[in-house]
């Protein structure tokens, strides 16, 4: 009786498609509407987070070779100020204003991990020229744990 139900409900909801699909068919753009519309969606919270606070670049390697960016969802902030090291590399210093547990620099090809020290500060040394975005594991008010992720930015 059972396999007899399951033929009569297939073949019911197959008459309700098809008579769907000729009262309201699906839009032949909608599936590259919903992905643009997504992509947009998440441009715009990527360039909400972050924010430029300063920054100057010089033409040769030096001390001037600064970058300073905060990012920001609302609930947790991090400031980071990146600079260019003798050896070529990149030291990135930050400060996170909630409790952080883990915090992560994650590259292509690599990844460097710090434990947050007193007060939200962390840094990564020698870090490789690139594009790269932080990723923090935080507590918030109310005590339970989120990931916290950057847009990308360069190093």
């Amino acid at each position: 009786m059972e396999t007899e139900d399951f033929a009569a409900d297939a073949a019911l909801f197959a008459r309700m498609r098809r008579m769907w699909e000729d009262v309201d068919p699906v839009p032949a753009d909608l599936v590259d509407r919903m992905v643009a519309a997504v992509a947009v969606e998440d441009l715009s919270r990527e360039y909400a987070l972050l924010t430029l606070v300063e920054g100057t670049l010089a033409a040769v390697r030096g001390e001037s070779d600064t970058a300073t960016l905060q990012f920001s969802d609302g609930t947790t902030s991090v400031l980071v100020h990146v600079t260019a090291t003798e050896g070529g590399g990149r030291r990135v210093d930050g400060w996170v204003d909630a409790t952080a547990l883990a915090i992560r620099l994650i590259q292509a090809d690599h990844e460097w991990a710090t434990d947050p020290g007193e007060h939200g500060r962390f840094a990564f040394d020698e870090v490789t020229p690139g594009v790269a975005r932080l990723r923090l594991v935080v507590r918030d008010a109310d005590g339970a744990l989120r990931d916290f992720q950057t847009p990308q930015f360069e190093v």
